[in-house]
């Protein structure tokens, strides 16, 4: 299935056959210390980089409406962030994930995230817009 919006992702959970928890990593784009004169170049041209994971929150689909509410509350917190990546924990037997079953999946979706395996996740930009990735 392609989720064309932030917003479509939310519609989407809620009509899952068991309730969701969204998981959330907001991350930032750096450029490494040890970095080469092309990797500086491509990096500020807007390519490369390296993602660094700010902050992590669960939700479910119910308490946000649309990406304004999510990006809008991670203002509170962190005034800037380029991508957040998301993926759903399922529920059971119409039971939602509590919070607490979140915390394990959230740390590992961040120390994915650091290795640079993000295929498993939807990353949205700050515009509540998919974002691809190509080669660097």
């Amino acid at each position: 299935m392609s989720i064309s919006s932030f917003d479509e992702l939310i519609r989407v959970a809620r009509q899952q056959p068991e309730p969701q928890r969204l998981l959330f990593v907001f991350t930032t784009v750096e450029l490494p210390d040890d970095c080469t004169p092309d990797q500086r170049t491509r990096f500020e041209a807007g390519r490369g980089g390296a993602l660094t994971p700010l902050m992590c929150v669960d939700k479910t689909p119910e308490e946000l409406s649309t990406f304004s509410d999510l990006l809008a509350e991670s203002r509170q917190v962190l005034q800037e962030w380029a991508i957040v990546f998301v993926a759903a924990l399922s529920g059971k037997n119409g039971c939602v994930p509590r919070s607490e079953d979140a915390e394990a999946p959230l740390n590992r979706m961040v120390e994915s995230i650091k290795t640079g395996s993000v295929g498993m996740f939807i990353p949205f930009d700050t515009h509540g817009r998919p974002v691809l990735f190509g080669p660097s």
